[in-house]
């Protein structure tokens, strides 16, 4: 293996690949990047056996001597970052020891051979989807915070990819709360998956112009290929359980809100709130909108939501702030409607304008 590549297009392409990479993989050799030099390109792959993350480089490269070799992802990333030149040469001089060199410094870094790095099947079979990569981005976005932290349920710490009747919804919910993003599809296709959080979030990082994204989907893993990448991404086995009888068809109440001023007035309802439940309380009628909080220990507050219109009987409901705050983020829209069927029913978080997504939160109890 023998070559010569401009540093920063190579730096771009490992900050992609060793994203899949985890340094603390049983299985020595997946601790590295493999570089396949071909004819024609460079194919950068980087795995944890869960996600794989392929690019290929096909310009800004001198291709000398064709051949493979792996490398470890954290020293043949930080060289290629610290080293002060505009082309780096990188090539094998014995064995598996590759010499890495430019403007002056020179690295020899120990490889292991490519023999060793485990097979893995990228061929684009299953359930082919077509669809915008901005959408899927922010289908994630909108989604991916709500999946539970806890190994108990593992369906829970994915979100659920549902394609039917030209929709597609992408689900998530931690039992406590609950996100929902409906996506149309040109494509009448059929499937019911499950994709865990951390692959979605790597996808989510990668997708940096709006492009065509084309999804594979089989029985055991999806394939996503962008014009710069192909990430591969293990399923989550079990079925996820049916969250539409949670979400709630008819309102008694509803707020019309500001989400800013919303934020703001979460924000400073938590100061005095104890960190680790976080409990706000909402105190609602025709007249005035309140938020509030109150610790034993530290104290209260209590703020007047002006911006606010409600229409309803008098509610009182408390809840975690911090789910509340993260569901308005992500709906990332200027007002939000929040509309409720009682004291201690979950209740639901719209953009004003939009019915595409639905964030929904589980009241709690505080006597």
């Amino acid at each position: 293996m023998n070559f010569k590549i401009k540093r920063t297009v190579l730096l771009n392409a490992l900050s992609k690949v060793s994203k899949a990479v985890s340094l603390k993989s049983p299985l020595p050799v997946l601790t590295g990047i493999k570089f396949d030099l071909q004819d024609d390109q460079l194919v950068l792959t980087g795995s944890d056996s869960d996600i794989t993350i392929q690019t290929s480089i096909k310009e800004d490269i001198e291709i000398i001597e064709k051949g493979a070799v792996v490398l470890s992802s954290r020293y043949i990333l930080e060289i290629i970052r610290k080293m002060d030149s505009e082309i780096v040469h990188i090539y094998i001089v014995d064995g598996t020891l590759t010499r890495i060199e430019g403007s002056g410094s020179k690295f020899d870094l120990n490889g292991t051979s490519y023999i060793d790095y485990p097979r893995i099947d990228l061929n684009k079979s299953g359930v082919h989807l077509e669809m915008k990569s901005s959408s899927l981005k922010e289908a994630i976005e909108q989604t991916s915070f709500a999946t539970s932290e806890k190994e108990t349920r593992p369906v829970l710490t994915g979100v659920n990819f549902k394609a039917k009747n030209r929709i597609l919804e992408c689900i998530a919910t931690d039992s406590y709360r609950l996100a929902k993003r409906i996506l149309p599809i040109e494509s009448d296709v059929t499937f019911n998956i499950i994709i865990p959080k951390k692959s979605l979030i790597e996808i989510s990082r990668i997708i940096e112009k709006d492009e065509i994204i084309d999804l594979y989907v089989s029985d055991r893993k999806v394939l996503f290929v962008l014009d710069i990448a192909i990430i591969q991404t293990r399923l989550i086995d079990g079925s996820y359980p049916d969250t539409s009888r949670l979400i709630p068809n008819e309102f008694d109440y509803s707020m019309s809100v500001d989400s800013v001023s919303l934020l703001n007035s979460i924000d400073r309802a938590s100061l005095l709130s104890n960190e680790q439940s976080n409990i706000i309380k909402l105190t609602m009628d025709e007249d005035n909108v309140i938020i509030s909080s109150f610790s034993q220990e530290i104290g209260s507050v209590e703020e007047n939501l002006s911006k606010a219109f409600y229409k309803g009987k008098p509610l009182h409901i408390s809840f975690s702030a911090k789910y509340l705050n993260d569901a308005i983020k992500s709906i990332g829209s200027e007002k939000v409607k929040v509309l409720f069927t009682g004291e201690m029913r979950p209740f639901i978080i719209k953009d004003l304008e939009r019915e595409d997504i639905i964030q929904l939160v589980l009241p709690v109890r505080t006597y």
